[in-house]
């Protein structure tokens, strides 16, 4: 297991479309995908608990990753969340 503390850099935070193309990245993975925000823990594969996180531009998360492709599924969701432009 693996996890790490990202400063979401996409510059409306996550509304819909931003949670819906996390939600396809995570998809990707047969590991088990976290974010955490506060005191919310969420399966960054649920769109529907992505949303309830409400996270903003600026705001600190921690992402685990537990599984055969843990890695690979850490760089792709630290790429898209770091990303200003997403």
């Amino acid at each position: 297991m693996i996890t790490k503390k990202i400063k979401v850099q996409i510059k409306n935070g996550l509304e819909a479309r931003p949670v819906a193309v996390l939600v396809q990245v995570a998809s990707q993975y047969e590991s088990s995908i976290y974010v955490e925000c506060k005191d919310k823990k969420v399966n960054a594969k649920s769109i529907m608990g992505m949303m309830t996180l409400g996270l903003i531009a600026g705001e600190e998360v921690i992402v685990s990753a537990n599984g055969d492709d843990e890695e690979n599924a850490m760089t792709d969701i630290v790429k898209y969340l770091s990303a200003a432009n997403a």
